[in-house]
């Protein structure tokens, strides 16, 4: 280890070292930001020439929302994001540590 030579073989048999692990936030906003810069991909997609639109609107479920969707609209409907927030937001994570909680209560209690 006292040669620099020595430590750059030693190091080197050790493989690279592991990718550093994202923050809560930092996943947060990278998923942000590559979902609008994927769906600006899509919006993109669809107005070129290679889209086939009269094939994609014939498989659709709602052609006007996806029409509005390729004209800049949000790929969300209000009320999807209401109910997503209910589901995944703040005060879902707060039902779930109070239920979890609930739970190990009543094994402790079968358990004793």
């Amino acid at each position: 280890w006292c040669c620099p030579t020595d430590r750059r073989v030693q190091s080197s048999r050790l493989g690279p070292s592991p990718p550093r692990l994202l923050t809560e936030e930092e996943y947060r906003l990278q998923g942000e930001v590559e979902t609008v810069k994927a769906l600006e991909e899509l919006r993109s997609f669809c107005r070129s020439p290679d889209f086939s639109a009269w094939t994609a609107v014939s498989r659709i479920q709602s052609p006007k929302r996806f029409a509005e969707f390729v004209g800049g609209a949000s790929h969300v409907t209000p009320n999807e994001v209401s109910v997503h927030e209910r589901e995944f937001g703040l005060d879902s994570l707060f039902i779930d540590e109070q239920l979890f909680e609930e739970d190990e209560e009543e094994e402790e209690e079968m358990g004793n």
